[in-house]
């Protein structure tokens, strides 16, 4: 066995590890639970915890720790030793199923949205025994489940676990129509991870990075990526380092890590693992994030993760490759003949009726702060939410739409042209970088997705739209009589399409045609976070979160107002960092060359030949307007900061910093970077654009 298998997946309790450290009754009943729901009695939670601490201490692990994903930020952890203090001085290692099952952590000092007040405190952490736990820096980190004393969830692990639950269920009711009885059917995802990399001494002497993640100041390189030639191109040494130690933890960890490579912008750099069953997948990649950053330190390097970091170059995505499967068949496979595939095209019907249901809820699945930057700014997908199937499945839809379902759509073959060239399989349909919501030949991939992002909220939105609109299928089919059931099948499948098919769209979606055709089909346009917040609290979002099970209307409202705070917290401080940098980094710097260009002005006018110094005078007027345009800025930014602050209402705060306070941190960016050009580098405070992303 080669030492890079060797390596993978050490530092998991996985159930090859399961196998060897449980007895064998034990391990089967554990797996009913993992694999069936069946509940875990307290002696085989003794067994689990005994074998886990054994295998975690004999891995280096001192501490265990209830490892969750709270309403704001990543994840979080509380370290206990595994020590148990004796009486006469010495000490046992202890671990009860107790412990391993519940932990409780403190539910009213993380985000709630009201569920918990300040003096309610007592809240619950479960073991999720479908995510295997795993070792990080020396401590046993347990996946779970987070709620409050009464039992609401204050997590996003909790609801994407009822999301799946309630995609599986309708899903088998689908699958039972056409005669298979699969054992479970479960989402599964890809999420490509984008980041950039920058020197750690450039990060540290620019506050705008340190303080909000981003450059609030910053006026376009001298060389973008306008040449195109960083994607793909060869990895720069000290990144590449950093590369292949991330790839080593990473593989310890039992994240399968498989694709990387530079992207688009200078110093932007993309990550790709292998699929996996959604729930592992998404703590698979805020380990991911966790360990980028980390690591980067160690490189002399610092991770952003931020969505748009550098304003004029590319921003970074999360691309969540997301499709549905049973333990033998992908469902969104289209096989040769997709016409032929009743199964598929019912699959692929009830995305497509599932995305233009909830178009709003998905687009708000994805909306903050930092990917409102990001959305429609000709590098990622619009804010308008589509479906591109590309040609032969366009087809397909078309003809079943229009009642003529006999297209046979098939693999074509590329010949290059060259005899030492192999003849390519050209699969079913291109891709589109313009479209959100692309399908990839056997996936779909939603590619609105921020880079900094937790995957499970997008996640646990689209699972519950298709399983409504699975839901809605079997409701009509099941009774249905087996010889008519195929019939009955196109027919139903004939009436959604075209009821659908306006979310269609194979086109340019960075167009400004689009946005006026999609204004005439009647799709959303939420540009912001606070436009897209509103339909989360709809009744019509309520009833497709309640019906299923997933959320309690209570449950809603919390991380309505969660993510509206988060998102009006995250603008104050950037706000404030304006404004502050403004008064106290740049203007002086600004001034102080502006008089330094006077006082060269006024030496060569005592020598009487100040005509040649039309240039310098030039300069010193376009400083002293400069000057002025940014006193007016910061004036008007802290007018409407201060006006977005007095108001009470969530909702109305938020819009009021979406459509007043960030066009006015524009005005003012723009009056500052204007002034990067005139001042000498040698004044200039902060690393510019080109010292960041260019170096070597």
């Amino acid at each position: 066995m080669s030492q890079l298998t060797e390596r993978f997946g050490t530092l998991v309790f996985s159930d090859h590890v399961r196998k060897q450290y449980l007895p064998s009754d034990i391990y089967k009943k554990l797996n009913k639970t993992i694999e069936d729901g069946e509940s875990l009695d307290l002696d085989v939670a003794n067994a689990v915890a005994h074998a886990m601490k054994s295998w975690a201490i004999e891995h280096g692990a001192t501490h265990y720790a209830h490892w969750f994903q709270p309403l704001s930020g990543i994840t979080s952890e509380k370290h206990d030793s595994f020590l148990e203090p004796n009486h006469d001085g010495t000490a046992i290692e202890k671990f009860s199923g107790k412990e391993l099952i519940q932990g409780e952590p403190d539910a009213s000092s993380f985000p709630n949205g009201g569920l918990r007040a300040t003096f309610e405190a007592r809240g619950y952490s479960a073991w999720d025994p479908t995510s295997p736990a795993f070792i990080k820096d020396e401590v046993l980190c347990i996946p779970t489940a987070f709620c409050s004393y009464t039992g609401e969830a204050l997590d996003k692990k909790t609801p994407l676990l009822r999301s799946i639950t309630a995609l599986d269920r309708e899903a088998k009711r689908v699958l039972a129509l056409f005669g298979k009885t699969p054992k479970k059917v479960v989402p599964s995802v890809g999420n490509e991870q984008e980041y950039f990399l920058i020197k750690k001494e450039d990060y540290a002497r620019r506050k705008d990075l340190v303080i909000t993640g981003r450059t609030l100041f910053g006026n376009t390189p001298c060389k973008g990526q306008e040449l195109e030639e960083h994607y793909f191109g060869a990895i720069r040494p000290t990144v590449s380092a950093f590369m292949k130690d991330l790839d080593d933890e990473l593989w310890a960890l039992g994240i399968p890590a498989k694709t990387k490579h530079n992207e688009v912008a200078p110093c932007q750099h993309e990550l790709a693992p292998v699929y996996a069953e959604v729930n592992e997948a998404i703590d698979n990649n805020l380990v991911m994030m966790e360990k980028m950053k980390l690591l980067a330190s160690r490189h002399g390097l610092v991770c952003l993760l931020h969505e748009k970091p550098f304003e004029g170059i590319n921003g970074s995505g999360k691309h969540n490759n997301w499709s549905i499967g049973t333990e033998s068949e992908n469902l969104l496979d289209p096989g040769e003949t997709p016409a032929d595939n009743l199964q598929f095209v019912v699959f692929l019907t009830s995305v497509i009726e599932a995305v233009d249901d909830y178009q709003d809820l998905l687009r708000m699945s994805v909306a903050s702060c930092g990917n409102d930057h990001r959305l429609g700014a000709n590098e990622a997908p619009p804010a308008i939410i589509s479906i591109f199937l590309g040609d032969a499945l366009t087809e397909v839809v078309e003809k079943i739409a229009d009642g003529k379902a006999s297209v046979h759509a098939k693999h074509g073959m590329l010949d290059l042209g060259a005899d030492v060239l192999p003849k390519i399989k050209q699969d079913n349909t291109d891709r589109n970088r313009t479209s959100p919501f692309a399908f990839t030949g056997n996936k779909f991939e939603f590619r609105a997705l921020g880079s900094e992002a937790n995957p499970s909220d997008c996640n646990m939105v689209l699972d519950c739209a298709v399983a409504k609109s699975l839901k809605k299928f079997a409701d009509t089919l099941e009774g249905v009589p087996a010889e008519e059931f195929g019939e009955a099948a196109l027919v139903y499948c004939k009436k959604v399409l075209n009821e659908h098919k306006r979310i269609l769209f194979s086109g340019n979606g960075y167009a400004d045609e689009w946005h006026v055709e999609a204004e005439k089909r009647g799709l959303c346009n939420y540009k912001t976070t606070a436009d897209a917040m509103p339909c989360f609290v709809s009744d019509k979002s309520i009833d497709l979160f309640t019906s299923l099970g997933v959320l309690t209307e209570v449950e809603v409202r919390s991380r309505y107002e969660v993510k509206l705070e988060k998102y009006t917290k995250l603008l104050n401080i950037e706000a404030t960092t304006m404004i502050r940098e403004a008064r106290r980094t740049y203007r002086p710097v600004i001034s102080a060359y502006a008089t330094k260009v006077a006082k060269g002005l006024e030496t060569v006018k005592g020598v009487g030949i100040e005509s040649a110094m039309q240039c310098e005078l030039n300069t010193l007027n376009k400083l002293c307007n400069g000057i002025t345009t940014i006193n007016d800025s910061i004036k008007a930014l802290d007018a409407v900061h201060q006006k977005a602050e007095a108001i009470d209402d969530p909702q109305e705060e938020a819009n009021c910093y979406a459509h007043e306070v960030v066009p006015a941190m524009a005005s003012l960016r723009t009056a500052v970077d204007a002034m990067e050009e005139l001042v000498a580098a040698d004044y200039w405070p902060v690393p510019t654009y080109d010292d960041i992303l260019f170096y070597v």
